[in-house]
């Protein structure tokens, strides 16, 4: 009985948790949007369509998910059927290659690509030189939104793959060899049962990306294209408070964001069993490449990393050169702006507070993470969809709703309290949200992460220990935690890196200088006189060094079921 009181407790807990922190601030935004003063109002929200700025914005955002979307399809499909359908030398090394686009996030990718496409940019010098154009192009400024997509392109397909592979591999092979057996061409399998049945799970990896994608707020911002929801979101904070077009605009954001959110959920839940029948019992036997076919296969991957990596390399050709202007490539090489960017006050407490603030996020996420793991896998109980559901609701919910919404919800609302209003008004000190919305944001990785290694642990090793008459604690601190270790490992890996570079929550709630995280440092930087560029550039390799180990460690660990932690 007392056991049973303590495991209500806890559940209860994070409930609280999650509902003062997630659920709260996002009804709050409903709210508002649909109240002012005179009551209750669907004017601000009828300004979506009404308001010209607004219905541009609103288009522009809807362009860039769906090319951003269509384009990740089109690359990572072909890679997922090559990576689970062919064997050929290496595959395992660029399997883990394709990991490395994500190591920086295109809002810090963008600083090096607008050296490439700036007015005297590498890439007008290079067509002027070979004589294709008569003039500087002003690439960014004539065409921001194929600039935006590419580089939001080459960050996210690795999501995608990840995705598309896991629901290639999960379908039953005896399905297709069913098909081809009865005379069925290799293109009608493909079309006719393997893409219908992954469907559901490419279905989720493109909601993923679109979702994404539509709420990115730091790339269209460096790139200067203001016309888009996320950044007329990003201009209004300032009139939290006193204007509700701000909310209307938020609340835009997430209905679009969650309804693609549900109906992966609803279309992965219908057709898990099908995809998946029978496949425990039978083994896929993967086709040898020949020689000349592993060479085409290199070259195809190859110029689609070295594509992917060029935003990173010119990052780094800013960060170690002193000039690069009227010039294909960057020249004068120093170091001097990786010196500078550790001895800026500026740049050092920003590097100490996302420290901090990550490590506090990703302590947070590892208890609570692994708490609603245990709960909905051990420990079954009516409600436990629901707290997995909420749980993965954060996928859903864009970081700068979840900013606007703490913006909204708990400035000035404790007064002149001294110590609540210290550590929960934004405006005062924003240090303590800004670690539970990293917490909240990267909750589903750790979460699916403790969620695939109770799946792999037997419950024999608990139910010994039980029975030799260990408490239900004690079990879990002495049995379960030690078996999850890599898992929690992996996933407390991936919460702290990408707690480290989260760009729309740190950009909407650090509003003052003294708690600016390392993001808002860089695109501060990014506006400064005297080689601001190269010092947020210097910032970026560090940045992208740390992640880049952060996500090669945490695939070590995780194998396979990585895919798992960016997946609904």
């Amino acid at each position: 009985m007392k056991a049973r009181m303590g495991r209500m407790a806890t559940v209860c807990s994070i409930i609280a948790f999650l509902a003062i922190f997630l659920v709260w601030p996002l009804v709050h935004v409903a709210v508002r949007a649909v109240f002012d003063a005179h009551g209750v109002t669907l004017f601000y929200l009828k300004g979506l369509f009404t308001n010209p700025v607004h219905f541009e914005a609103a288009f522009n955002s809807f362009q860039i998910a769906f090319w951003v979307t269509v384009f990740c399809a089109f690359v990572s499909l072909p890679l997922a059927w090559l990576f689970t359908r062919r064997s050929f030398a290496g595959k395992s090394f660029l399997s883990g290659l394709l990991l490395v686009p994500m190591i920086l996030p295109p809002f810090v990718s963008a600083v090096g690509i607008k050296m490439i496409l700036a007015r005297e940019g590498s890439l007008s010098i290079l067509l002027m030189r070979l004589g294709l154009v008569n003039g500087p192009v002003d690439w960014l400024g004539g065409f921001p939104l194929p600039g935006i997509v590419s580089l939001e392109v080459l960050h996210l397909f690795p999501i995608m793959y990840m995705n598309s592979a896991a629901a290639l591999a999960n379908i039953d092979p005896s399905l297709e060899d069913a098909a081809a057996n009865l005379g069925a061409r290799p293109w009608s399998v493909f079309s006719r049962v393997t893409l219908p049945l992954a469907g559901p799970g490419l279905f989720a990896g493109m909601v993923l990306v679109f979702v994404w994608s539509f709420a990115e707020l730091g790339t269209p911002l460096v790139f200067g294209m203001r016309r888009v929801l996320p950044v007329l979101i990003y201009d209004k904070v300032g009139e939290v408070g006193t204007n509700p077009a701000g909310y209307a605009l938020v609340i835009f954001v997430l209905l679009i964001s969650a309804g693609g959110f549900w109906m992966s959920k609803a279309i992965t839940r219908r057709h898990r069993e099908v995809a998946t029948l029978g496949r425990m019992s039978v083994s896929r036997k993967e086709v040898r490449l020949s020689g000349w076919g592993a060479v085409v296969a290199w070259c195809a991957v190859g110029a689609l990393l070295a594509l992917a990596v060029m935003p990173h390399l010119s990052v780094i050709g800013l960060a170690f050169n002193r000039r690069w202007f009227m010039t294909v490539l960057p020249h004068d090489p120093t170091l001097e702006f990786f010196g500078r960017a550790v001895d800026n006050a500026l740049t050092r407490s920003a590097m100490l507070n996302s420290l901090f603030l990550s490590l506090g996020a990703t302590l947070l996420d590892m208890v609570i993470g692994f708490g609603i793991a245990w709960f909905c896998v051990r420990a079954r109980f009516r409600g436990a969809d629901l707290l997995d559901t909420l749980a993965m609701l954060p996928l859903a919910v864009p970081g700068l709703v979840i900013a606007f919404g703490y913006l909204g919800c708990f400035s000035g609302l404790f007064g002149e309290a001294p110590v609540l209003a210290g550590f929960l008004d934004p405006r005062r000190n924003p240090m303590f949200l800004l670690a539970v919305s990293y917490s909240i944001r990267r909750l589903p990785y750790m979460v699916r992460a403790a969620h695939a290694g109770l799946e792999q642990v037997s419950r024999t090793y608990e139910e010994a220990a039980a029975n030799l008459g260990a408490s239900p604690l004690r079990v879990i601190k002495r049995i379960t935690v030690p078996l999850l270790a890599a898992n929690l490992v992996a996933g407390g890996i991936l919460c702290f890196a990408f707690s480290m570079l989260e760009v729309s929550d740190s950009l909407i709630l650090a509003q003052v200088e003294e708690y600016y995280p390392l993001t808002k440092a860089i695109y501060t930087l990014m506006e400064s006189l005297q080689n601001g560029m190269n010092v947020a550039a210097a910032l970026g390799v560090w940045a992208m060094a740390f992640l880049g180990s952060a996500l090669l460690w945490a695939a070590a660990l995780m194998g396979r079921r990585m895919g798992q932690m960016f997946r609904a």
